[in-house]
C-alpha cells in the first residue's frame, strides 16, 4: 500500500492540536479538505483514528498506535531532506576528480593553484587511484570526471583522449645505460628490469606492444606501483620502464629518462565522465585547466 503522506500530515496536525479547526488553519486547508484527507486515510486503514464529539477530538486505540510511528516517518523524511540539502551544498563548494597517481603528482599542484585563483570559495578533492578505481568513482558519482588510461570503456561512461604519453627507461646516472640517447628493447636484454604488476593498465600496454619479445627480457623484480619501481632504480637495483610523467612521483635527482624505440610505446591519457550527465561550470573549468596542463607536461618533460 502506498504511504498517504498528506493523510498522515493531517492526522498528526489534528492529534497535536486536538481540533480539526486548528489543524485546518495550521495547514492552510478548509475543514472540508482536512476531513476528506482523514476519511481517506481511515478508509485505507479500515479503522477510525479519532473519536469525535461536539466538544473534543481524541485518538482511538488505532490512532494512539499510529501516532508515534507517523511522527517517526516525518522525522526520518525531514532528516533525509536535510542530508540531501547538505550534500548539495557541499557539492557546490567542492569539485571531486579522479586522477592517476603519476598525473596527480605532476599536474595537480599547478592546476589547483590556477583553479583556486578563479574559484577561491571552491575546494578540490583528488582521488588519486588506479584506472579501474577511477572508473568506479566516476560511475558512482563520487568524482565528476577522471583522468585515466584510454582503454576498453564501460557502456555508461564517456572517454575522450587528450594526449599520448611515452614510456621511458628510468636509470640511475651511475648505471651503464644512463648515457644512451635512446635505446631499443633489444638492447635491454640481459639487464635487470623492474616491472609493475599485471593489475595495472601500464603493464598491459607494455606486454601487448612487445608480444613474445617480452619473454626475452629479464623481469627480475615486480612491484605494485610505479613510485616503488622508480625507488628501486634509485637504489641501482635495476632499470624500470614507466610513463614519462612518473619521474615526478619521486625526486628525480640522480635519475635519467631514456627514450625507447623499436617499438616506441605510449599510453593515451583521456577524460572519463558519465554519459548524459553535464559537468557543473566549476568542474568544466577544472577539466579545461587539467587538460591544458597535461598536454604541456607531456610536451615539456621535466618542466
Amino acid at each position: 500500500m502506498r504511504a498517504d503522506f498528506l493523510g498522515l500530515q493531517a492526522f498528526i496536525s489534528i492529534a497535536d492540536r486536538g481540533s480539526f479547526r486548528a489543524a485546518a488553519s495550521h495547514l492552510n486547508l478548509s475543514q472540508t479538505a482536512l476531513s476528506h484527507r482523514i476519511r481517506k486515510l481511515e478508509e485505507s486503514l479500515g479503522t477510525p483514528l479519532f473519536l469525535r464529539t461536539t466538544r473534543q477530538v481524541s485518538l482511538t486505540a488505532a490512532g494512539t498506535t499510529l501516532l508515534p510511528r507517523a511522527r517517526r516517518v516525518f522525522e526520518d523524511l525531514g532528516q533525509a531532506l536535510d542530508e540531501v540539502r547538505a550534500d548539495l551544498c557541499d557539492a557546490d563548494e567542492q569539485v571531486s576528480v579522479g586522477c592517476l597517481p603519476t598525473v596527480a603528482v605532476h599536474c595537480m599542484p599547478a592546476v589547483i593553484a590556477a583553479f583556486a585563483k578563479r574559484h577561491p570559495g571552491i575546494g578540490v578533492r583528488v582521488h588519486d587511484n588506479s584506472a579501474s578505481e577511477i572508473a568506479d568513482k566516476v560511475q558512482l558519482g563520487e568524482a565528476e570526471f577522471g583522468v585515466t588510461i584510454v582503454a576498453a570503456n564501460r557502456w555508461d561512461l564517456e572517454l575522450k583522449p587528450v594526449v599520448k604519453e611515452p614510456f621511458v627507461l628510468v636509470s640511475h646516472r651511475d648505471m651503464p645505460l644512463a648515457q644512451a640517447a635512446s635505446l631499443t628493447w633489444a638492447q635491454l636484454q640481459g639487464e635487470p628490469l623492474v616491472r609493475v604488476s599485471a593489475e595495472t593498465g601500464n603493464r598491459i600496454l607494455i606486454d601487448d606492444a612487445l608480444g613474445p619479445r617480452r619473454e626475452a627480457l629479464i623481469w627480475r623484480y615486480e612491484v605494485q606501483r610505479v613510485v616503488t619501481a622508480v625507488s628501486l632504480v634509485r637504489s641501482q637495483i635495476g632499470y624500470a620502464i614507466v610513463p614519462q610523467l612518473a619521474l615526478d612521483v619521486v625526486d628525480a635527482g640522480g635519475l635519467v629518462a631514456i627514450p625507447l624505440r623499436s617499438p616506441s610505446i605510449t599510453r593515451t591519457l583521456g577524460i572519463v565522465s558519465r554519459k548524459s550527465v553535464p559537468l557543473r561550470p566549476a568542474a568544466r573549468d577544472l577539466l579545461s585547466l587539467l587538460s591544458d596542463q597535461l598536454k604541456h607536461s607531456v610536451a615539456n618533460p621535466g618542466r
